[in-house]
């Protein structure tokens, strides 16, 4: 984890969680780990959405669970790709429905940067992966650290729009001020979900609170 990039503003926020008994663990589990396994993301991936989108930028938090197991999948978003990476299906029906409720053109490229760019905070909730093994970073100590993140960003900041998407998303609605923040929850994208996403207009939603409250919306055409 020696390469790991993140935002001096999160550092910050989150200085004293670094060094709990949970993360030294977690990071030794890492090590571990890189010694027998491939991991994704790369390691200097591994907190892009911290380092992309920084705490007084972040306006909507996109929850997902575990990181693409695939091969050059995974680039620290969640639910994105990198450039020339095919699009896999939960994010081909994020597009639709941005397509249906917006009327903005399903894009080619599945990189969300241009979300995190504006504010979006695309936090997975397990932010590792062993290659072609889905889940198996997860109940090792991420989990407490992002349930720490949304905790924390609940706490210091205003007007966010949370998007929870599937159980496991709207499993941490306990975690949000309600009093401050809007959550918008969904089933999830997956095809597995038997398109009980469609309709959701989440987009279109959250461009709407962001407005009412004096905040630009997020442009959410991927070029």
């Amino acid at each position: 984890m020696k390469e790991v990039q993140i935002h001096p503003s999160w550092k910050k926020l989150l200085a004293t969680e670094f060094e709990k008994g949970y993360f030294q663990e977690l990071r030794q589990f890492l090590v571990e780990e890189k010694k027998h396994y491939t991991i994704y993301p790369p390691g200097k991936k591994i907190f892009a959405c911290f380092d992309r989108t920084p705490v007084e930028e972040v306006k909507v938090v996109i929850l997902g669970q575990d990181p693409y197991h695939g091969p050059g999948q995974a680039n620290g978003l969640c639910f994105s790709v990198s450039d020339g990476i095919q699009k896999p299906p939960s994010l081909n029906n994020i597009f639709k429905e941005i397509q249906d409720d917006l009327n903005i053109p399903i894009p080619t490229s599945g990189n969300l940067e241009p979300w995190a760019d504006q504010g979006v905070l695309l936090l997975n909730a397990t932010l590792t992966v062993r290659a072609r093994s889905a889940g198996s970073h997860q109940r090792k100590g991420w989990e407490l650290f992002t349930d720490h993140v949304i905790q924390r960003i609940s706490d210091e900041k205003d007007h966010l729009v949370f998007l929870l998407w599937g159980n496991f998303a709207r499993s941490k609605t306990p975690l949000i001020d309600q009093n401050k923040h809007v959550i918008l929850s969904a089933p999830h994208p997956s095809p597995l979900a038997r398109g009980g996403f469609f309709g959701c207009k989440h987009f279109s939603r959250t461009n709407q609170f962001l407005e009412s409250k004096g905040l630009a919306p997020i442009d959410w055409k991927i070029e």
